[in-house]
């Protein structure tokens, strides 16, 4: 069925608003005119959107700054941790791959020397010589899959800087663990933002659909969700009993309220022009995402009843 060019043009607008919130523009300046193909194209993907978190519940990917090295024995030393000690296969921006201590040796010589020097520990005023990502999917995803996505995502966004990576599939989610130079081979420095990171996670997630595998990259906050993840370094210290400090389980602050009042926001707007499209197809939507903020409503306030103690707590002991 032919859709309402109206209805398209709200969708454009609350969709791009709570999907793609790094292409809004500024308030003085007037959006430019879709073309009627273009305008359908668009309005499609949004509601590919909307019906991959509201009916499918599609998995969603994630991406992490985990840290990064400054200096060359921090760098290796990560080399040695994701490689299981040269025990796991690494993989390079050419596609070759390695195995064994060795191999570890050479590459980080590689490194050291492949552009401007790094010494074994290092001060540079420019802040780490090496960022560690993390890409991940849940529980059930094909590994290899995983493997191959990470591998297209890298060539995508990293393809003027060397980096490694290795596949971890001994533990619940399968994941990539990427080491990347932070100057490229153009002298450029790597320096990810939270805007950057929102496109590697769509990046990554598109990469997995083309492997086959269901994959969202949507904002927490659309889907009413306030997790807080904790780096590497703390899962790491507390692993070992060696982390002295809490955080709250969620981030709260008025940042955090104001966002979920913008996507609440824009589902009401999706819901209520989908809920008025003659087409079934749109009303089912309209009814699903209704739906869904219900129980997104229920979650964030068991969340609220749950972490509050918790958050209290926290706030104590910051203050003695």
């Amino acid at each position: 069925m032919p859709q309402d060019p109206s209805v398209d043009g709200v969708l454009i607008i609350w969709g791009d608003r709570l999907f793609y919130p790094g292409n809004r523009l500024v308030k003085v300046k007037q959006q430019p005119r879709l073309s009627g193909s273009a305008a359908r194209l668009r309005a499609a993907a949004i509601r590919h959107r909307i019906e991959a978190t509201v009916v499918r519940r599609a998995p969603q990917v994630m991406v992490k700054v985990t840290g990064g090295g400054r200096g060359m024995k921090a760098i290796a030393a990560h080399f040695r941790y994701i490689s299981k000690n040269g025990r796991l296969e690494i993989e390079d921006q050419r596609g070759e791959r390695m195995f064994g201590k060795d191999s570890l040796n050479d590459l980080a010589e590689e490194w050291r020397l492949g552009g401007t020097l790094i010494p074994d520990e290092s001060k540079s005023a420019y802040g780490r010589e090496a960022f560690n990502l993390m890409l991940s999917m849940p529980r059930g995803t094909d590994p290899l899959s995983v493997l191959r996505a990470a591998r297209e995502f890298s060539h995508t966004e990293l393809a003027e800087y060397k980096y490694v990576m290795v596949l971890h599939d001994h533990q619940a989610n399968p994941h990539v663990h990427l080491s990347v130079r932070a100057e490229s081979t153009l002298g450029k420095r790597l320096n990810p933002r939270k805007a950057d990171l929102h496109r590697w996670r769509e990046t990554f997630a598109e990469k997995l659909r083309g492997q086959g595998i269901d994959a969202e990259a949507t904002r927490q906050a659309t889907r009413g969700r306030s997790q807080s993840y904790e780096p590497l370094w703390r899962l790491k210290a507390r692993v070992d009993g060696r982390l002295r400090t809490s955080r709250p389980p969620v981030m709260t602050g008025p940042q955090v309220r104001a966002t979920r009042v913008d996507a609440a926001e824009a589902w009401a707007q999706l819901s209520g022009v989908l809920a008025l499209s003659s087409d079934p197809a749109d009303q089912d939507l309209a009814r699903s995402i209704n739906k869904f903020v219900r129980e997104m409503h229920d979650h964030q306030r068991a969340q609220t009843l749950q972490t509050a103690p918790q958050i209290r707590a926290i706030e104590r002991d910051h203050q003695r």
